[in-house]
């Protein structure tokens, strides 16, 4: 069954932000944009290298109303622990989410049971709390973080001009399609 167009599951988790500890849960995927991508662990090689990149992208994400939870199965500990060995990893300003209980990791269903760790899973959440976009990646397959800017961009747009749909490649300010009876069969 697809996650699309489900409202996020209630749950509650210990995360890592900025030198803190917080408490998080579904409320904090509410109200506005949210990116959450999902790790398989902390100290490993490619998920630094897409961690990174999310940083990367977090102003222009803020700047689109847009906030970053990264997610593995480690506990918040682990990720002060590895912010602070790091170089890479001490960049990030974004929440760091533990889910030693598997419990977010079941919810969003990347949760390889037999490992114990997430898959490489990109969630975007609507203001309302709704999944509107999923991407999912083996393990050995690292993300590219300007993707998801460009698909926030798309879901801000249909979510703001009903009717409207983004096609394939679409990019800020290009046209967009008004599903018909007059375009089936002439695109």
């Amino acid at each position: 069954m697809s996650l699309i167009g489900t409202e996020v599951k209630e749950f509650k988790a210990s995360a890592y932000k900025n030198g803190e500890f917080l408490e998080i849960t579904e409320e904090n995927f509410k109200g506005n944009w949210s990116v959450v991508c999902f790790y398989p662990a902390d100290f490993t090689f490619v998920c630094p290298t897409e961690l990174e990149d999310l940083q990367d992208q977090y102003e222009t994400l803020k700047g689109l109303g847009a906030e970053i939870y990264s997610i593995s199965t480690d506990t918040h500990f682990t990720h002060k622990a590895w912010h602070d060995s790091s170089e890479t990893i001490k960049k990030i300003t974004y929440t760091m989410i533990g889910d030693p209980s598997h419990t977010l990791s079941r919810n969003f269903d990347v949760l390889i049971e037999a490992d114990g760790l997430a898959d490489r899973g990109t969630f975007i959440i609507d203001p309302d709390g709704i999944i509107q976009a999923i991407e999912i990646n083996a393990g050995g397959i690292g993300r590219d973080a300007s993707i998801v800017v460009d698909k926030i961009k798309a879901a801000q747009y249909v979510r703001n001009n009903p009717g409207e749909v983004c096609p394939a490649k679409w990019k800020e300010g290009a046209s967009t399609l008004k599903p018909s009876l007059d375009l089936v069969g002439k695109i």
